[in-house]
């Protein structure tokens, strides 16, 4: 019993001690987080992140003015004083200030008039000399300056299309000089032909300033490359469907364009937007065409649109053939495997042969018609073994001529697919070689 009770005394002295080491060590780490030391006292050194510089261009607008005052109108000496000035000077903060002033000779407010309590320069493209000489001369200073801080280009841009919405408050010749610098500038890849996006503000429209900057902008561009190079820049940005959009809507069509530019002295324009209007229109009579078909209209109501729509878009049966060509084969979701779509072509151009006979009235119709059977014979590998049995189809059908298959056969084919094709047509066009000698002896014994 005593042993049994120093143990009990013993476990419970150990537990008390414990938990009396336990509370000394919780008190001393609480005692430790209350002395950790904490930073007081004022801050007086601030990071530059933390900075916001105010914006203010007043300080930039005069040491740049004071700049192209001391160069004058030495433009050489202007392109080395931007070029320099770059390295001290903030272009980035301050590029649309820094091209206001270039063009306008400061600080433009909107709507495009000088801002009043700003210092201003004449010397800038607005007060330089009205001339193509000149404006090459201040499009090398534009030119240089981008090439050598290659991140103001965007805000250039920027700055281009802002110019382009506020014509209306800038003179006929300040117009002008913008728009042979413009015209420059886009021939020499300088800018992108995305920027006459504004020229299509209503008021400019409507009140005519579109197109007369239109004129010499396109003037100054093809002084500088041809009119190919001009249509690839516009079709790269999407815009060589858009000019008829420089004029009114009563006023927006294709002959009226046609004058206009034309009487300008820009005929390969105007000849380029009546192209580019055409193609927009056969684009939009296929889609037309194929709709009609796939909703399964009558033939006769297809013929009677289409001779409409030649016509009314002064189609030539030729182009017209090829049109219908394409809805016919478009109309239809054809099968993949080789051996089942030969099959499937021949019933459904059996169903459209007299759509494509109301259109191939002319030799050349026929002709042309065999070489886009051809093309796209050879375009979709399926068909390369189904060119002689379409052939075939259309001839008994009337569609072709047998004239149209031996020219075709002898001359007119094309390139693509040639040996292919040649040899599969070669029996049957034995059969006509034959059968119109035939014709010429029976011809010759009646006589």
């Amino acid at each position: 019993m005593q042993l049994l009770g120093k143990v009990t005394w013993n476990l419970e002295s150990l537990n008390t001690r414990s938990s009396g080491d336990l509370g000394f060590r919780v008190s001393f780490m609480s005692n430790q987080k209350q002395q950790k030391p904490t930073l007081t006292g004022q801050r007086f050194k601030t990071r530059k992140r933390d900075e916001k510089e105010r914006f203010d261009p007043s300080q930039f607008q005069e040491s740049i003015v004071q700049g192209l005052d001391q160069t004058g109108t030495d433009l050489e000496a202007v392109a080395k004083f931007l070029d320099a000035s770059g390295a001290k000077l903030d272009y980035r903060r301050y590029a649309e200030t820094l091209f206001d002033i270039l063009v306008a000779g400061g600080m433009l407010a909107p709507g495009g008039t000088l801002s009043d309590d700003a210092t201003c320069t004449d010397f800038c493209l607005f007060k330089a000399q009205e001339d193509m000489e000149t404006m090459q001369s201040y499009a090398q200073v534009f030119n240089k300056l981008i090439r050598r801080y290659k991140y103001l280009e965007k805000g250039f841009e920027e700055e281009i299309k802002k110019l382009l919405l506020f014509l209306k408050g800038f003179t006929e010749s300040e117009r002008n000089k913008l728009a042979m610098l413009t015209g420059i500038l886009l021939a020499n890849g300088n800018l992108s032909a995305s920027i006459l996006s504004s020229l299509f503000n209503e008021n400019l429209v409507k009140e005519g300033v579109s197109a007369s900057f239109a004129v010499k902008l396109f003037k100054s561009w093809l002084s500088e490359k041809d009119i190919g190079s001009l249509a690839a820049s516009l079709r790269k940005v999407g815009m060589d469907n858009r000019l008829m959009e420089l004029f009114p809507a009563n006023k927006r069509s294709c002959e009226h364009f046609s004058k206009y530019f034309t009487d300008a002295g820009l005929k390969e324009l105007a000849d380029f937007a009546r192209n580019q209007q055409s193609i927009g229109a056969r684009k939009e009579l296929q889609k037309e065409l194929e709709e009609q078909m796939s909703r399964g209209d009558p033939l006769k109501d297809i013929i009677a649109y289409t001779r409409e729509e030649i016509k009314k878009n002064n189609i030539s049966e030729q182009t017209m053939i090829g049109l219908i060509w394409s809805s016919v084969m478009s109309s239809v979701e054809w099968n993949k495997k080789e051996e089942l779509v030969t099959e499937q072509a021949i019933k459904h151009l059996k169903q459209y042969s007299p759509l494509l006979k109301a259109f191939t009235s002319q030799g050349l119709s026929e002709l042309t018609l065999l070489l886009k059977i051809q093309e796209y014979c050879y375009d979709n590998i399926h068909f390369m073994k189904a060119f002689q049995k379409i052939v075939v189809l259309l001839y008994k059908a009337d569609v072709l001529s047998e004239e149209a298959i031996l020219k075709w056969y002898n001359e007119g084919h094309l390139a693509k697919g040639k040996s292919v094709f040649l040899e599969q047509m070669k029996k049957f066009v034995e059969w006509l070689k034959n059968a119109e000698e035939e014709s010429e002896s029976e011809e010759e014994e009646a006589d």
